[in-house]
Protein backbone atom coordinates (compact mmCIF):
# COMPACT_ATOMS: atom_id res chain seq x y z
CA UNK A 1 0.00 0.00 0.00
CA UNK A 2 1.27 3.47 -0.84
CA UNK A 3 2.20 6.14 1.66
CA UNK A 4 -1.04 7.62 3.04
CA UNK A 5 -0.47 11.24 3.99
CA UNK A 6 -4.09 12.24 4.46
CA UNK A 7 -5.95 9.00 5.10
CA UNK A 8 -8.57 9.16 7.83
CA UNK A 9 -8.99 5.98 9.76
CA UNK A 10 -12.19 4.58 11.22
CA UNK A 11 -13.08 1.40 13.03
CA UNK A 12 -12.96 -1.63 10.80
CA UNK A 13 -16.33 -2.92 9.70
CA UNK A 14 -18.19 0.31 10.48
CA UNK A 15 -18.51 1.23 6.81
CA UNK A 16 -16.83 3.97 4.84
CA UNK A 17 -15.23 6.66 6.97
CA UNK A 18 -14.36 8.56 3.81
CA UNK A 19 -16.47 9.65 0.85
CA UNK A 20 -17.73 6.68 -1.14
CA UNK A 21 -19.10 6.80 -4.66
CA UNK A 22 -21.47 4.54 -6.49
CA UNK A 23 -20.07 1.02 -6.90
CA UNK A 24 -17.72 0.57 -9.86
CA UNK A 25 -16.32 -2.61 -11.39
CA UNK A 26 -13.64 -3.51 -13.91
CA UNK A 27 -11.41 -6.35 -14.99
CA UNK A 28 -8.06 -5.48 -13.40
CA UNK A 29 -5.89 -8.04 -15.15
CA UNK A 30 -4.53 -7.72 -18.67
CA UNK A 31 -6.72 -8.76 -21.61
CA UNK A 32 -6.29 -12.28 -22.94
CA UNK A 33 -6.01 -15.72 -21.44
CA UNK A 34 -4.29 -16.35 -18.11
CA UNK A 35 -4.22 -18.65 -15.15
CA UNK A 36 -5.99 -16.06 -12.97
CA UNK A 37 -8.16 -13.07 -13.77
CA UNK A 38 -9.37 -10.41 -11.33
CA UNK A 39 -12.56 -8.35 -11.28
CA UNK A 40 -12.30 -5.44 -8.85
CA UNK A 41 -15.21 -3.53 -7.29
CA UNK A 42 -15.25 -0.44 -5.09
CA UNK A 43 -17.81 1.91 -3.56
CA UNK A 44 -21.16 1.93 -1.81
CA UNK A 45 -23.12 -1.29 -2.04
CA UNK A 46 -20.11 -3.58 -2.51
CA UNK A 47 -21.27 -5.67 0.45
CA UNK A 48 -24.68 -6.24 -1.16
CA UNK A 49 -23.01 -7.13 -4.46
CA UNK A 50 -20.80 -9.66 -2.65
CA UNK A 51 -23.84 -11.30 -1.09
CA UNK A 52 -25.55 -11.42 -4.49
CA UNK A 53 -22.58 -13.05 -6.23
CA UNK A 54 -21.31 -15.46 -3.59
CA UNK A 55 -24.13 -15.61 -1.05
CA UNK A 56 -22.27 -13.98 1.83
CA UNK A 57 -19.85 -11.22 2.79
CA UNK A 58 -16.32 -12.66 3.00
CA UNK A 59 -14.27 -12.15 6.14
CA UNK A 60 -12.17 -9.01 5.89
CA UNK A 61 -8.76 -9.44 4.25
CA UNK A 62 -8.97 -13.22 4.21
CA UNK A 63 -8.94 -15.21 0.98
CA UNK A 64 -12.27 -17.00 0.78
CA UNK A 65 -12.97 -19.90 -1.57
CA UNK A 66 -16.43 -19.46 -3.05
CA UNK A 67 -18.71 -20.04 -6.02
CA UNK A 68 -19.63 -17.16 -8.31
CA UNK A 69 -23.21 -17.65 -9.47
CA UNK A 70 -25.83 -16.10 -11.75
CA UNK A 71 -29.17 -14.88 -10.29
CA UNK A 72 -30.67 -18.27 -11.16
CA UNK A 73 -27.94 -20.05 -9.21
CA UNK A 74 -26.00 -21.30 -12.22
CA UNK A 75 -22.25 -21.60 -11.56
CA UNK A 76 -20.02 -19.10 -13.39
CA UNK A 77 -16.76 -20.24 -11.79
CA UNK A 78 -15.20 -21.22 -8.49
CA UNK A 79 -12.53 -18.87 -7.20
CA UNK A 80 -11.30 -16.59 -4.44
CA UNK A 81 -13.01 -13.50 -2.98
CA UNK A 82 -11.09 -10.83 -1.04
CA UNK A 83 -12.95 -8.12 0.87
CA UNK A 84 -11.30 -4.94 2.16
CA UNK A 85 -13.61 -2.80 4.35
CA UNK A 86 -13.37 0.98 4.19
CA UNK A 87 -11.27 2.89 4.93
CA UNK A 88 -8.48 0.30 4.97
CA UNK A 89 -8.42 -0.38 1.24
CA UNK A 90 -6.74 0.86 -1.91
CA UNK A 91 -9.51 3.37 -2.67
CA UNK A 92 -10.55 4.13 0.92
CA UNK A 93 -13.96 2.59 0.09
CA UNK A 94 -15.26 -0.94 0.49
CA UNK A 95 -13.33 -2.99 -2.09
CA UNK A 96 -14.07 -6.51 -3.33
CA UNK A 97 -11.70 -8.49 -5.55
CA UNK A 98 -12.96 -11.60 -7.31
CA UNK A 99 -10.25 -13.96 -8.53
CA UNK A 100 -11.36 -16.51 -11.09
CA UNK A 101 -9.83 -18.53 -13.91
CA UNK A 102 -8.41 -16.03 -16.36
CA UNK A 103 -10.29 -16.85 -19.53
CA UNK A 104 -11.80 -13.87 -21.39
CA UNK A 105 -15.28 -15.40 -21.32
CA UNK A 106 -15.16 -16.01 -17.57
CA UNK A 107 -14.02 -12.42 -16.97
CA UNK A 108 -16.81 -11.05 -19.15
CA UNK A 109 -19.40 -13.15 -17.34
CA UNK A 110 -18.12 -12.16 -13.90
CA UNK A 111 -18.04 -8.48 -14.84
CA UNK A 112 -21.52 -8.66 -16.34
CA UNK A 113 -22.80 -10.31 -13.15
CA UNK A 114 -21.24 -7.49 -11.08
CA UNK A 115 -22.97 -4.89 -13.24
CA UNK A 116 -26.23 -6.78 -12.97
CA UNK A 117 -25.89 -6.71 -9.17
CA UNK A 118 -25.64 -2.92 -9.09
CA UNK A 119 -22.16 -1.76 -10.15
CA UNK A 120 -21.22 0.27 -13.19
CA UNK A 121 -18.15 0.07 -15.44
CA UNK A 122 -15.23 2.02 -13.98
CA UNK A 123 -13.74 4.85 -15.97
CA UNK A 124 -10.00 4.81 -16.78
CA UNK A 125 -8.02 5.37 -13.58
CA UNK A 126 -11.15 5.72 -11.44
CA UNK A 127 -9.96 3.37 -8.69
CA UNK A 128 -6.75 5.39 -8.23
CA UNK A 129 -8.63 8.66 -8.59
CA UNK A 130 -10.88 7.62 -5.70
CA UNK A 131 -7.80 6.67 -3.68
CA UNK A 132 -6.45 10.19 -4.26
CA UNK A 133 -9.76 11.91 -3.48
CA UNK A 134 -10.10 9.86 -0.30
CA UNK A 135 -6.63 10.78 0.91
CA UNK A 136 -5.06 7.35 0.46
CA UNK A 137 -2.30 8.89 -1.65
CA UNK A 138 -1.41 12.29 -3.03
CA UNK A 139 -1.44 13.20 -6.70
CA UNK A 140 2.25 12.52 -7.32
CA UNK A 141 1.84 9.03 -5.83
CA UNK A 142 -1.28 8.41 -7.90
CA UNK A 143 0.62 9.28 -11.09
CA UNK A 144 3.44 6.93 -10.09
CA UNK A 145 0.96 4.02 -10.14
CA UNK A 146 0.55 4.47 -13.90
CA UNK A 147 4.28 5.09 -14.29
CA UNK A 148 5.10 1.83 -12.52
CA UNK A 149 2.74 -0.07 -14.82
CA UNK A 150 4.22 1.62 -17.92
CA UNK A 151 7.89 1.37 -16.86
CA UNK A 152 10.10 0.20 -19.72
CA UNK A 153 13.26 -0.49 -17.71
CA UNK A 154 14.22 -1.82 -14.28
CA UNK A 155 15.53 1.59 -13.22
CA UNK A 156 12.29 3.28 -14.29
CA UNK A 157 10.29 0.69 -12.33
CA UNK A 158 12.42 1.19 -9.20
CA UNK A 159 12.10 4.97 -9.50
CA UNK A 160 8.32 4.74 -9.89
CA UNK A 161 8.16 2.49 -6.84
CA UNK A 162 10.11 5.08 -4.83
CA UNK A 163 7.63 7.76 -5.88
CA UNK A 164 4.72 5.48 -5.00
CA UNK A 165 6.18 4.93 -1.53
CA UNK A 166 5.99 8.69 -0.97
CA UNK A 167 9.70 9.58 -1.19
CA UNK A 168 9.15 12.32 -3.77
CA UNK A 169 6.09 13.65 -1.94
CA UNK A 170 7.96 13.82 1.38
CA UNK A 171 10.71 15.92 -0.16
CA UNK A 172 8.15 18.22 -1.78
CA UNK A 173 6.26 18.53 1.52
CA UNK A 174 9.44 19.34 3.48
CA UNK A 175 10.34 22.19 1.10
CA UNK A 176 6.74 23.44 1.00
CA UNK A 177 6.64 23.47 4.80
CA UNK A 178 9.89 25.45 4.92
CA UNK A 179 8.49 27.97 2.43
CA UNK A 180 5.30 28.30 4.47
CA UNK A 181 7.19 28.81 7.74
CA UNK A 182 9.37 31.46 6.14
CA UNK A 183 6.35 33.21 4.65
CA UNK A 184 4.67 33.25 8.08
CA UNK A 185 7.79 34.82 9.60
CA UNK A 186 7.95 37.50 6.88
CA UNK A 187 4.25 38.31 7.26
CA UNK A 188 4.63 38.53 11.04
CA UNK A 189 7.28 41.22 10.48
CA UNK A 190 4.91 43.04 8.11
CA UNK A 191 2.10 42.98 10.70
CA UNK A 192 3.95 45.55 12.81
CA UNK A 193 4.55 48.42 10.40
CA UNK A 194 5.23 50.88 13.20
CA UNK A 195 8.40 48.99 14.05
CA UNK A 196 11.44 48.94 11.82
CA UNK A 197 12.27 45.44 10.62
CA UNK A 198 15.33 44.25 12.48
CA UNK A 199 18.38 43.81 10.21
CA UNK A 200 18.88 40.45 11.90
CA UNK A 201 15.49 39.41 10.56
CA UNK A 202 16.50 40.32 7.04
CA UNK A 203 19.74 38.38 7.44
CA UNK A 204 17.89 35.32 8.72
CA UNK A 205 15.30 35.51 5.94
CA UNK A 206 18.09 35.85 3.38
CA UNK A 207 19.84 32.77 4.78
CA UNK A 208 16.64 30.72 4.72
CA UNK A 209 15.78 31.87 1.21
CA UNK A 210 19.22 30.78 0.03
CA UNK A 211 18.76 27.34 1.59
CA UNK A 212 15.26 27.08 0.11
CA UNK A 213 16.62 27.93 -3.33
CA UNK A 214 19.43 25.38 -2.94
CA UNK A 215 17.01 22.63 -1.89
CA UNK A 216 14.67 23.41 -4.78
CA UNK A 217 17.54 23.38 -7.30
CA UNK A 218 18.73 19.99 -6.02
CA UNK A 219 15.22 18.52 -6.13
CA UNK A 220 14.65 19.98 -9.60
CA UNK A 221 17.83 18.33 -10.89
CA UNK A 222 16.72 14.97 -9.52
CA UNK A 223 13.21 15.43 -10.92
CA UNK A 224 14.62 16.15 -14.36
CA UNK A 225 16.49 12.86 -14.23
CA UNK A 226 13.27 11.13 -13.20
CA UNK A 227 11.51 12.75 -16.13
CA UNK A 228 14.17 11.38 -18.47
CA UNK A 229 13.58 7.90 -17.04
CA UNK A 230 9.86 8.20 -17.65
CA UNK A 231 9.79 9.95 -21.00
CA UNK A 232 13.02 8.68 -22.51
CA UNK A 233 14.38 10.20 -25.70
CA UNK A 234 13.01 9.99 -29.24
CA UNK A 235 15.91 9.76 -31.69
CA UNK A 236 15.41 9.97 -35.43
CA UNK A 237 17.91 8.36 -37.82
CA UNK A 238 18.15 10.35 -41.06
CA UNK A 239 20.35 10.43 -44.11
CA UNK A 240 20.54 9.57 -47.78
CA UNK A 241 19.30 6.17 -48.92
CA UNK A 242 21.63 3.22 -48.40
CA UNK A 243 23.98 4.84 -45.86
CA UNK A 244 23.20 2.11 -43.30
CA UNK A 245 20.46 3.68 -41.17
CA UNK A 246 18.55 0.42 -40.83
CA UNK A 247 21.72 -1.55 -40.13
CA UNK A 248 22.67 0.88 -37.36
CA UNK A 249 19.15 0.66 -35.91
CA UNK A 250 19.44 -3.13 -35.83
CA UNK A 251 22.89 -2.91 -34.19
CA UNK A 252 21.62 -0.55 -31.47
CA UNK A 253 18.47 -2.62 -30.92
CA UNK A 254 20.35 -5.90 -30.81
CA UNK A 255 17.94 -7.54 -33.26
CA UNK A 256 16.76 -7.29 -36.86
CA UNK A 257 13.85 -4.88 -36.57
CA UNK A 258 14.42 -3.18 -39.93
CA UNK A 259 14.79 -4.67 -43.39
CA UNK A 260 18.29 -4.21 -44.79
CA UNK A 261 18.96 -4.45 -48.55
CA UNK A 262 21.41 -2.78 -50.94
CA UNK A 263 18.43 -1.30 -52.82
CA UNK A 264 17.97 2.44 -52.13
CA UNK A 265 14.53 3.42 -50.86
CA UNK A 266 13.80 0.15 -49.04
CA UNK A 267 12.60 1.98 -45.93
CA UNK A 268 9.44 3.90 -46.86
CA UNK A 269 7.82 4.37 -43.46
CA UNK A 270 8.90 4.65 -39.85
CA UNK A 271 10.59 1.66 -38.27
CA UNK A 272 10.63 2.00 -34.48
CA UNK A 273 12.59 0.23 -31.77
CA UNK A 274 13.00 1.03 -28.07
CA UNK A 275 16.26 0.25 -26.32
CA UNK A 276 17.37 0.82 -22.75
CA UNK A 277 20.71 2.51 -22.02
CA UNK A 278 21.55 2.55 -18.31
CA UNK A 279 17.82 2.30 -17.64
CA UNK A 280 16.91 5.23 -19.90
CA UNK A 281 14.43 4.31 -22.66
CA UNK A 282 15.61 5.50 -26.07
CA UNK A 283 13.02 5.35 -28.84
CA UNK A 284 14.79 4.96 -32.18
CA UNK A 285 12.96 5.94 -35.36
CA UNK A 286 14.44 4.79 -38.67
CA UNK A 287 13.15 6.89 -41.55
CA UNK A 288 13.01 6.90 -45.32
CA UNK A 289 16.15 8.20 -47.00
CA UNK A 290 16.14 11.92 -47.73
CA UNK A 291 16.35 12.40 -51.49
CA UNK A 292 14.37 13.78 -54.43
CA UNK A 293 12.28 11.01 -55.96
CA UNK A 294 9.53 10.53 -58.53
CA UNK A 295 8.16 7.49 -56.70
CA UNK A 296 4.91 8.73 -55.06
CA UNK A 297 5.12 6.15 -52.27
CA UNK A 298 8.73 6.98 -51.45
CA UNK A 299 7.90 10.69 -51.60
CA UNK A 300 5.28 10.17 -48.88
CA UNK A 301 7.97 8.40 -46.85
CA UNK A 302 10.27 11.43 -47.19
CA UNK A 303 7.48 13.75 -46.03
CA UNK A 304 6.96 11.54 -42.99
CA UNK A 305 10.70 11.67 -42.33
CA UNK A 306 10.51 15.44 -41.97
CA UNK A 307 7.59 15.15 -39.56
CA UNK A 308 9.59 12.64 -37.52
CA UNK A 309 12.59 15.00 -37.45
CA UNK A 310 10.44 17.84 -36.11
CA UNK A 311 8.97 15.62 -33.36
CA UNK A 312 12.26 14.01 -32.25
CA UNK A 313 14.32 15.00 -29.22
CA UNK A 314 17.61 14.29 -31.03
CA UNK A 315 18.81 13.36 -34.50
CA UNK A 316 21.50 11.09 -35.87
CA UNK A 317 22.58 12.25 -39.34
CA UNK A 318 23.97 9.11 -40.92
CA UNK A 319 26.58 9.22 -43.67
CA UNK A 320 28.51 6.48 -45.37
CA UNK A 321 32.31 6.42 -45.24
CA UNK A 322 32.29 5.19 -48.84
CA UNK A 323 30.28 8.22 -50.02
CA UNK A 324 32.31 11.32 -50.81
CA UNK A 325 29.28 13.62 -50.75
CA UNK A 326 28.94 15.71 -47.57
CA UNK A 327 25.51 16.36 -46.07
CA UNK A 328 23.39 18.88 -47.94
CA UNK A 329 23.61 22.10 -45.88
CA UNK A 330 20.18 23.23 -47.12
CA UNK A 331 18.72 20.02 -45.73
CA UNK A 332 20.47 20.42 -42.36
CA UNK A 333 19.19 23.99 -42.14
CA UNK A 334 15.64 22.62 -41.91
CA UNK A 335 16.38 20.73 -38.67
CA UNK A 336 15.06 22.27 -35.42
CA UNK A 337 17.71 24.73 -34.21
CA UNK A 338 17.84 23.48 -30.60
CA UNK A 339 17.71 19.79 -31.43
CA UNK A 340 20.85 17.84 -30.35
CA UNK A 341 22.39 16.38 -33.49
CA UNK A 342 25.26 14.03 -34.12
CA UNK A 343 26.83 13.29 -37.49
CA UNK A 344 27.56 9.58 -37.66
CA UNK A 345 30.00 8.22 -40.23
CA UNK A 346 28.93 4.63 -40.84
CA UNK A 347 30.75 1.82 -42.65
CA UNK A 348 34.22 2.89 -41.45
CA UNK A 349 35.18 -0.79 -41.56
CA UNK A 350 35.32 -0.39 -45.35
CA UNK A 351 38.12 2.22 -45.12
CA UNK A 352 41.54 0.48 -45.09
CA UNK A 353 43.32 3.50 -43.64
CA UNK A 354 40.66 4.46 -41.12
CA UNK A 355 38.54 7.62 -41.00
CA UNK A 356 40.07 11.12 -40.93
CA UNK A 357 38.17 14.07 -39.43
CA UNK A 358 40.31 16.78 -41.01
CA UNK A 359 37.86 17.73 -43.75
CA UNK A 360 34.75 17.69 -41.56
CA UNK A 361 32.95 20.59 -39.89
CA UNK A 362 31.77 19.86 -36.39
CA UNK A 363 31.90 16.57 -34.46
CA UNK A 364 31.66 13.34 -36.40
CA UNK A 365 31.35 9.94 -34.76
CA UNK A 366 32.84 7.08 -36.80
CA UNK A 367 30.97 3.78 -36.39
CA UNK A 368 30.49 0.46 -38.08
CA UNK A 369 27.03 -1.08 -37.86
CA UNK A 370 28.60 -4.28 -39.13
CA UNK A 371 31.39 -4.70 -36.55
CA UNK A 372 30.04 -2.57 -33.70
CA UNK A 373 32.96 -0.15 -33.74
CA UNK A 374 32.02 3.19 -32.17
CA UNK A 375 28.55 2.02 -31.13
CA UNK A 376 29.33 2.30 -27.41
CA UNK A 377 30.42 5.91 -27.90
CA UNK A 378 27.18 6.51 -29.74
CA UNK A 379 25.24 5.09 -26.77
CA UNK A 380 27.04 7.47 -24.43
CA UNK A 381 26.15 10.42 -26.66
CA UNK A 382 22.50 9.39 -26.68
CA UNK A 383 22.49 9.49 -22.87
CA UNK A 384 23.98 12.98 -22.95
CA UNK A 385 21.38 14.10 -25.48
CA UNK A 386 18.64 12.75 -23.21
CA UNK A 387 20.02 14.80 -20.31
CA UNK A 388 20.97 11.77 -18.23
CA UNK A 389 23.80 12.13 -15.75
CA UNK A 390 25.43 9.61 -13.40
CA UNK A 391 23.49 9.67 -10.14
CA UNK A 392 24.88 9.92 -6.63
CA UNK A 393 21.41 9.40 -5.12
CA UNK A 394 18.34 7.35 -5.93
CA UNK A 395 16.07 8.86 -8.58
CA UNK A 396 12.30 8.97 -8.30
CA UNK A 397 10.02 9.03 -11.30
CA UNK A 398 8.77 12.49 -12.31
CA UNK A 399 6.61 13.99 -15.01
CA UNK A 400 7.11 17.12 -17.04
CA UNK A 401 4.45 18.95 -15.02
CA UNK A 402 6.44 18.18 -11.84
CA UNK A 403 9.57 19.66 -13.41
CA UNK A 404 7.69 22.76 -14.53
CA UNK A 405 6.15 23.27 -11.08
CA UNK A 406 9.50 22.88 -9.33
CA UNK A 407 11.12 25.29 -11.76
CA UNK A 408 8.35 27.81 -11.13
CA UNK A 409 8.82 27.49 -7.37
CA UNK A 410 12.58 27.97 -7.75
CA UNK A 411 12.06 31.13 -9.82
CA UNK A 412 9.67 32.55 -7.24
CA UNK A 413 12.25 31.97 -4.49
CA UNK A 414 14.94 33.63 -6.62
CA UNK A 415 12.63 36.60 -7.13
CA UNK A 416 12.01 36.76 -3.36
CA UNK A 417 15.77 37.00 -2.82
CA UNK A 418 16.05 39.84 -5.33
CA UNK A 419 13.36 41.94 -3.62
CA UNK A 420 14.21 41.12 -0.03
CA UNK A 421 14.05 44.77 0.99
CA UNK A 422 10.32 44.72 0.20
CA UNK A 423 8.89 42.20 2.64
CA UNK A 424 5.35 42.44 1.23
CA UNK A 425 6.55 41.32 -2.21
CA UNK A 426 8.82 38.69 -0.66
CA UNK A 427 5.82 37.19 1.13
CA UNK A 428 3.85 37.11 -2.13
CA UNK A 429 6.65 35.30 -3.96
CA UNK A 430 6.82 32.73 -1.16
CA UNK A 431 3.06 32.25 -1.43
CA UNK A 432 3.38 31.59 -5.16
CA UNK A 433 6.28 29.17 -4.57
CA UNK A 434 4.21 27.26 -2.01
CA UNK A 435 1.28 27.15 -4.42
CA UNK A 436 3.47 25.78 -7.23
CA UNK A 437 4.68 22.96 -4.98
CA UNK A 438 1.11 22.20 -3.96
CA UNK A 439 0.21 21.55 -7.59
CA UNK A 440 2.58 18.57 -7.62
CA UNK A 441 0.97 16.69 -4.74
CA UNK A 442 -2.56 17.82 -5.56
CA UNK A 443 -3.10 20.24 -2.71
CA UNK A 444 -3.75 22.76 -5.48
CA UNK A 445 -5.37 21.14 -8.51
CA UNK A 446 -8.06 21.78 -11.07
CA UNK A 447 -10.71 19.30 -12.19
CA UNK A 448 -9.48 19.42 -15.80
CA UNK A 449 -5.95 18.53 -14.64
CA UNK A 450 -7.29 15.52 -12.71
CA UNK A 451 -9.30 14.45 -15.74
CA UNK A 452 -6.22 14.47 -17.98
CA UNK A 453 -4.07 12.62 -15.46
CA UNK A 454 -6.44 9.76 -14.68
CA UNK A 455 -7.70 9.37 -18.25
CA UNK A 456 -4.26 7.95 -19.12
CA UNK A 457 -4.69 5.04 -16.69
CA UNK A 458 -5.92 1.60 -17.64
CA UNK A 459 -9.59 0.82 -16.87
CA UNK A 460 -9.00 -1.52 -13.91
CA UNK A 461 -6.63 0.82 -12.06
Amino acid sequence: MAHQPNARHGNEGEGPALSAGEPIAAVSTAPGRGGIGVVRLSGRGVRDIARALIGRLPEARRATLCDFRTPSGELIDRGIALYFPAPHSYTGEDVLELQAHGGPLVMRQLLARSLQAGARIAQPGEFTKRAYLNGRMDLAQAESVADLIDAESEEAARSAARSLSGEFSRRISAIAEAALDLRMHVEACIDFPEEEIDPADRTEVSRKLAKLGHDLAALLATARQGSVLREGLIVVLVGRPNVGKSSLLNRLAGEDVAIVTPIPGTTRDYVRATISIDGVPVHLVDTAGLRDTDDPVERIGVERTWRAIEAAGAALVIESATDSLPPDESVLARFPSRQPRMHVMNKVDLLPGGFAHTDRRGPVLPVSAKTGEGVESLRRWLLEAAGWKPQTEAVFIARQRHVEALDAARRHVERAQEILQQFELTAEELRLAHRALGRITGEVSADDLLGRIFASFCIGK
